[in-house]
Formats: C-alpha cells, structure tokens, sequence
C-alpha cells in the first residue's frame, strides 16, 4: 500500500505544534507526548533529564523534517498535538460549571517553590511537590489560576555522596532559554520589569512564565543588569543564604508578586499563601488600599477579606522569624507607604503586638491577615490551632480557627509510564477523568474486570523497572568514586524480594534509620532464605542539617556492609525522576515519622496507583485513610512523653509488623505463583484511597471552601 504523500506546509504546522507542546507542562502528565520527544533523541531525552526544550535544541531542523516524513511519527505527532490543543480548549470543565464567578478574576497561588518536573529544578521536597500538583490539578478542572514563585537560576543543590557517605552539594547554572520558559514581555515586546524598595536598594525583577496545561506559574528573577551583585543573587538559589537573602526574597515573592500581577493585568479575587513565605503580599495589598485612601481599619479588613492562608509547619521552630532590625533595614523605607513606623509594622507579626522582645513571624503576619487558615491534615489542622491558640483569644472551641484541607497527588503526573499505559489497557484511556469518583474505581478494582494475574504483572514489571534503575544509578556513583567493572550490579537487589521504599527529605523527625534500631533483626529479615526484604533510600539534607547528613552516612554504612550488601541502597540526588521510580516500584512504602511532625506526608499517596501498600505511623494523612485492610499502621495514635520511648515503641512496632503480618502475606503463593491474599489487600487500597487523596479533590474542595466568595 503506498504511503500517503506528507507536504512540507503539513511538516511546518507539525514542528510549530512540538514546539508549542515542548514549551507547555501538559506534556509531563501525557506519555504520548513524552514518547515523542524519546524517539527523538533518546540520548539527549535522559541527558537533559527529560527536558522536550532542549531535545529539540539539539535536533535539527533538517533531522526534525526528515523524522517527520515518516508517516507514522507524522500521525502520532499530529494525533498528540490535537488533543493538547482540545485539551487548552476545552470549555465544558468542572470549575466552569461549579466556579464560573472566578473566570475573570483568578485564584493567585504564592508559593516559594514549585515542583513541576524533574527538568525544572526549582522545588527542594513536599511544599514544593504539593504546588505543582495543585496547579496541574487546577489546570486539569479548568480552575481560573495563577502561581507565582521565584527563578531560582542555580535550584536547590544536586546531591552527591562522599567515600566517606557525607553528603555533598552542588549547584549546577540553569539557562532559563533551555527550560520551558517564556519571558514575560509586553505588547511592545519588551520585558515586563518591576521593581521593589528593599532597604536603601531598589531591586529590580523580570519574570518567566512557566505554561502548565491551562494554567501559567510566573518565576520572578531579580538576575538583571540593573541590579547590583548582591540583588542579583537574591533569586539564585532555593531558600539560600542568610537570613537577609531569605528576607529579600520574601519581599520579592510577596511584594514583588502582586506588583507583577498588576503590571501583566492579572486583578485577582483570591491571594492563596502557600506556607508563610509569602505572606509580605499582605503588606502590598494594605499600601495599595491605603494610597486609595481607605482608612487602615477598613483597609485591612479589605486585605484580610481577600486572602486564604495553608500552613505546613507542625513544629514552632520551622516557622520563619526576623528581627527587629532586619525589618528595620528591609523596610525602613517602605512603611511610609503604609503611613506606619517600623514599630507598628513588628505589631504585624507578632502574637503580642507590644512586646518589644517577640520576633516578627511570617505565619502570624499570614493568620491575622487572612480569611480562613488551613492545615493539610486533619491532625495537622488540630496541632496548627493548639500551636497558635494565643493569637484566637475568643476561640471558644465550637468551631476551629484553623481548618484542614488534607493534601493529595497529581495521579495522572505520577503514574509511571507502565502504569499509565497498563491502566488505559485495562479502564480505556480516559480512566483519569474518573478520578473522584469513588464509585467508579470501586467497580473497577474490587469487580473481577481486572484479574489477579494482570495485577501481579503490573507489580513484577514496575518492581524490575525500579531494580534496573537502581542498579543503573548505583553503577555511576560507584565509577565516579573510581569503582570498575558491572558484574557486582548483577547481585544488587532481586526483582522477586519484597522491596520497601524511603525517599523523602532526611529530617531527622521522619526517622530514615528506624528499621535499623535493633540491628540483629534488620540482618535476620534482610538475609531471610524463604521472606528476604530489600530496602531502597533516596532523600536529601539542608544544607545545614548536620543531623541529617548523619543519617544519611547512616544508611550509607548500612549499604557498605557485607551482610547487607546488595540488600540495602541509597540513591543519591533525590528528585521527581528518583521518586517515580522509587514510588511506583516499591511493594511497601515506609512513612515513619515521628508524631505529629509530619504535617501531611503525601510520598505514600503516589504509590497507591501502582498497587504498593503503606507502612505508616499515625501521622499526617495515613492517620485518617487507614482502615484496617488498605495498608499496615506503625505504632499507636498517640504521643509518648518522650522521644526516646517514642523511637523504641515504633520500632518495635515496625518490626512486629513487618514480620508478623507483611512478609508472611507477600510471600504467601498460590499454585500459580501470584500472592492472592496480598493482592486483594492492594484492590481495597486502591478503591479505598485514590478517589480520596488526589489534588483534583483537593482543588475542588480548595475551591468550594475557600476560594469561591461565601454565601452569606
């Protein structure tokens, strides 16, 4: 059969749509598209860790037309471009119909990082991970949304690990020209620059937008000619410097925000902080209202009646603070916009207004000027209002003065590429707009539509894909310490042992070494004959969390061990990639932190797509998913009086559970090799949990709860 003849206007309107998509996020939850640019250049695909922009920075113009003579990647092109432009142009969405009056005037959602792939390296752990899928989330229901954040031209460090098991930062340069930018410009084509008093120095900043399906992130950048050598630095690294670098980038987050969004004529109705960061944008929205002439009262009423406040921090010493002469120097100047002193603006951040020897607290100034303050559990949300009780006075218990919204995952942009095409195979591929629905995944999962046998092989492929990426990485690290030869990979971690996975900031609250408490029976369990486990670690330390990195060099002795060897692992530079793999092919997911640190915790939500199971203390939102049969809990759901006997009675809580009810269960075979019993456990937990924790419910919930003006 001769091949339909392709024309070179027909090639034209093809590249124009890939590069199109290479410069929008939709990408990142679409396989499809993402196979696209693989078959491109698999080599420059894993080299520039998923990057479409700078694949096709690197392919020809003359190699790119060539590939697109052939008619079938012209068709799967041409195929995935038109149901991006359908997706964009979709009218009939979940907030059209449900929150029409926000179309004109959107939610504006700060946060000071966001996780939206791998590629763009502008996020260090959970806040971060939590904003992107928001705003995939939000693009997803077609929710009127803006984010604002900063571009962070050096991100937050990559990870390597020492002979010694240190961990060791580095921070690369990023080009915002090979990421999936676009410069802000005006309608004259110029950059569109703002600028802010901070101190004596007017700092000036640009911005990149960031196309996330529907929905646009703006990345503030002070990295201008303009600016002086320390201006320009502000924004170059996640949560970097002391404590004047971290205030200047709050003013520039907060106050420099809202100042871009009126300058690229965005009026929003709703200022949603995401952790107190940003929370200066309140003190912008007051000036504004006081140039206008209102009186302050009735000025910070109206500020108030705009904002919405989420809190992430369950611990008093997390939460950011400033002197008074750090203010002092930050905003000598600009308090005269607000007709105050310095003084008067330290009333704004404090729980005592008057006490002269409180520090300015950036989730104070974010609660006394907001409508409604949430935690992302509901745990949380009672240890938030315990934590700042003294600011409700008149709080009389009837009705929190913090609520909870529990956070949830972007399914679609965590499922694996295996899962994703295995779930299409088995549900259709439109399973995903499904994902509220419980009743829906009920039939789907506890029904026999979808067998035993299809589900084991949906385990035992991701369960070798996260074995084979480990091996992979393992390799490098170790020919980077001047190691030779492959064969030893050979004998690193098996494909048929039940795998746990721990990947997450090392924090020493979240208790990475607990498995290791009583070391004689971590061996025992490790070098089973008939139940052996394998454990896989991934995760960072701040930079100045000393503690941290000493769990880290914890785990990395564990893996030098030669009872151990090949049985424990640590894969360094944690990121998005890292945690797909680590998610989607561990068997268990280990949560232990220590109660009731852990503010949500949601690493455990993106595994439950991929048939794992949670092992969990009773912490953030494992607290209220559990129910006895959709995953295993750690220790009881309560408090010890001290750490030490806390530590004690969850490790052996963790050891009991693992080799009374987890290991007998997982190896536990039927005639045809398939553990039954451990599977139907995964059924429930699936229907049970993804129709709940999900950021589409999430935003939903956002939305009718928070963002919508209230009925009155």
């Amino acid at each position: 059969m001769a091949t339909k003849r392709i024309s070179e206007k027909q090639i034209d309107a093809a590249i124009a749509g890939l590069r199109e998509l290479a410069h929008n996020l939709w990408w990142s939850w679409s396989p499809s598209a993402q196979q696209i640019f693989q078959e491109l250049s698999p080599f420059f695909w894993e080299h520039s860790n998923h990057n479409p922009v700078e694949v096709m920075n690197w392919i020809s113009g003359t190699e790119l037309r060539g590939r697109l003579k052939d008619s079938e990647f012209f068709e799967h092109v041409n195929a995935v471009c038109a149901t991006f432009r359908s997706y964009l142009n979709e009218k009939s969405t979940w907030a059209a119909k449900n929150a029409a009056s926000l179309k004109k005037a959107p939610v504006a959602y700060f946060s000071a990082e966001f996780g939206l792939h791998e590629s763009l390296r502008i996020y260090s752990g959970g806040l971060g991970i939590l904003s992107g899928d928001h705003a995939k989330s939000a693009s997803d229901l077609g929710l009127p949304f803006v984010g604002i954040s900063l571009f962070y031209r050096n991100g937050y460090f990559s990870q390597q690990i020492s002979n010694d098991g240190w961990q060791q930062e580095l921070y690369p340069l990023y080009d915002p020209l090979k990421l999936p930018l676009s410069l802000v410009k005006d309608k004259r084509g110029n950059a569109v620059v703002c600028s802010v008093q901070i101190g004596g120095t007017l700092v000036y900043f640009q911005a990149w937008a960031v196309h996330v399906g529907r929905v646009n992130v703006y990345l503030l950048d002070t990295n201008l000619p303009q600016n002086d050598d320390r201006s320009r630095e502000i924004t170059a690294h996640v949560y970097g410097g002391d404590q004047s670098t971290r205030i200047a980038q709050e003013v520039i987050l907060g106050i420099g925000g809202v100042r871009m969004l009126r300058a690229i004529g965005i009026t929003p109705s709703v200022f949603h902080m995401n952790e107190g960061h940003s929370a200066f944008l309140t003190l912008e929205l007051l000036r504004e209202q006081i140039v206008a002439k209102r009186p302050i009262e009735k000025a910070q009423e109206f500020v108030k009646s705009r904002c919405v406040f989420t809190t992430h921090t369950p611990v008093p010493a997390g939460h950011d603070r400033f002197s008074r002469d750090l203010m002092n120097a930050s905003f000598n100047r600009y308090v005269e916009g607000l007709g105050i002193d310095v003084e008067a603006l330290m009333g704004y951040g404090r729980i005592r207004p008057a006490d002269i020897n409180e520090t300015f607290c950036m989730t104070v100034l974010a609660l006394k000027m907001s409508r409604d303050a949430n935690g992302v559990s509901e745990l949380h949300g009672k240890t938030s209002v315990q934590m700042w009780k003294d600011l409700y006075p008149t709080w009389t218990k009837k009705e929190d003065p913090i609520g909870a919204i529990t956070n949830g995952v972007h399914i679609n942009g965590w499922a694996s590429p295996s899962a994703s095409q295995w779930w299409s195979r088995q549900l259709g591929e439109h399973w995903y707009e499904h994902i509220r629905d419980a009743n829906y995944w009920k039939r789907a999962i506890e029904s026999n539509k979808i067998s035993d046998q299809d589900l084991w092989a949906l385990r035992t492929t991701l369960r070798r894909e996260l074995v084979e990426f480990a091996r992979k990485r393992l390799r490098e690290q170790h020919l980077r310490h001047g190691g030779d030869g492959i064969g030893v990979y050979e004998k690193m971690l098996s494909p048929d042992v039940l795998t746990v996975g721990f990947a997450r900031r090392f924090a020493t609250y979240k208790r990475a070494p607990l498995f290791f408490r009583d070391m004689d029976w971590a061996i025992r369990m490790l070098n089973s004959a008939d139940r052996p486990v394998q454990l896989i670690f991934a995760g960072k330390a701040h930079p100045r969390d000393d503690a941290g990195k000493h769990f880290i060099q914890e785990i990395i002795n564990m893996t030098k061990r030669l009872d151990l060897f090949g049985k424990v692992m640590f894969i360094e530079n944690y990121d998005i990639n890292v945690a797909r793999y680590l998610v989607s092919g561990a068997d268990v997911w280990l949560n232990t932190p220590r109660r009731p640190m852990e503010a949500c915790g949601t690493s455990g939500e993106k595994t439950i797509l991929h048939g794992g199971l949670n092992v969990s203390t009773m912490d953030g939102w494992w607290r209220e998913a559990y129910d006895g049969k959709n995953g295993w809990q750690v220790g009881e759901d309560s408090t010890a009086p001290t750490e030490r006997e806390q530590d004690d009675k969850d490790a052996y809580s963790l050891r009991t559970v693992l080799e009374t009810d987890v290991l007998p269960l997982f190896y536990d075979r039927g005639k045809d090799g398939i553990p039954h019993k451990w599977l139907k456990r995964v059924r429930h937990s699936m229907a049970s949990l993804i129709p709940i924790y999900n950021t589409d419910r999430m935003v939903v919930d956002y939305t009718k709860k928070y963002y919508l003006p209230k009925k009155r």
